[in-house]
């Protein structure tokens, strides 16, 4: 069993390390041009420094520290691990933005790096070129808001799988095994999607009206955030009360896809994309989401509820 707990633990060392290549790659570029040059010019700026390199600098960190961890925390190892790397991440993304970019060359004008990756939310360079709009944004630290949701979601979900599969064959209980192979199914298609998204930026053309391809990706992302947070606190709580194991995981999953939403809101200044034009899709009243949000965020709670439901279904759980 001892094998079989540094095995796991080594390859889940080389997978965070292969899964970091690209994101350290792009942040040592940056770094090593700022370095030479105080600034970063816009055509050697690599995508989505913030937040993915930050997020896998602390992964790395944890994983590796994830043995020591468990030495000095024993039942704490999860708590202590995620404080840490939520600590960490924060440490290297504020670190990282306060990297200038120029946009060309010769211009002595200096956009913080955070104006740059607000842009990159909104459409590709590409398209916002074609479109004749700027290829970056005024400085807006609000926008952040949820680049801080995705990334704190991607740095928990990650730490409970490997810490629960280490803690599991440590201590050689298996109670936790299918909550945790749900939690890493959903943090391996979510982090798919924000790679999806990284490169893509979900096919949007710099306007609130997108296709419809871009607003299924959207929707799939906002649904599956919201359910892989769920899934999180649902290993927490799992095999509690009704209420921990079941209805909380449940409701995070809502509340978080609606934390989306709000970041959203903030991104394009109080307006939400619009997914088409029918009924579902025109906003209500005065307000910014129309049928289809709230059916997104629907299905982000009602997708959580039957995961929590099935994983807890045979056993019959306390009333709290």
């Amino acid at each position: 069993m001892k094998n079989q707990y540094r095995s796991f633990y080594l390859l889940s060392v080389l997978v965070i390390l292969l899964a970091s290549v690209y994101p350290i790659y792009m942040g040592a570029a940056a770094f090593r041009s700022f370095l030479l040059n105080r600034i970063v010019l816009a055509e050697d700026y690599p995508k989505y420094i913030i937040p993915y390199t930050p997020i896998c600098i602390s992964l790395i960190a944890v994983v590796c520290l994830m043995p020591i961890l468990y030495r000095i925390g024993k039942k704490h190892t999860l708590l202590i691990s995620s404080v840490l790397g939520a600590v960490l991440f924060g440490v290297m993304e504020l670190a990282f933005e306060q990297i200038p970019i120029v946009e060309f060359p010769f211009s002595s004008r200096q956009i913080p790096l955070q104006s740059w990756q607000l842009s990159l939310c909104a459409a590709t360079p590409e398209v916002l070129r074609s479109i004749g709009k700027s290829i970056y944004a005024g400085n807006n630290p609000a926008f952040k808001v949820h680049f801080y949701l995705i990334s704190l979601v991607i740095i928990l979900t990650v730490i409970n799988v490997v810490c629960g599969f280490m803690m599991m064959l440590k201590e050689q209980d298996y109670s936790k095994k299918k909550p945790l192979i749900v939690q890493l199914i959903s943090a391996v298609v979510f982090v798919g999607l924000c790679i999806l998204a990284c490169f893509t930026a979900f096919y949007r053309n710099g306007t609130l009206n997108i296709s419809s391809l871009s607003a299924i990706l959207m929707s799939i992302f906002f649904v599956v955030f919201g359910v892989t947070f769920g899934v999180y606190f649902g290993c927490i709580f799992y095999q509690k009360s009704k209420w921990l194991s079941i209805a909380v995981p449940t409701v995070v999953s809502m509340a978080t896809t609606i934390a989306m939403y709000a970041g959203e809101l903030i991104l394009t200044g109080g307006y939400l994309y619009r997914f088409g034009y029918g009924a579902l899709c025109r906003p209500i009243g005065g307000i910014p989401f129309a049928a289809i949000d709230f059916i997104v965020i629907a299905v982000s709670g009602l997708l959580t509820c039957g995961l929590m439901l099935l994983l807890n279904r045979k056993k019959e759980l306390p009333e709290q």
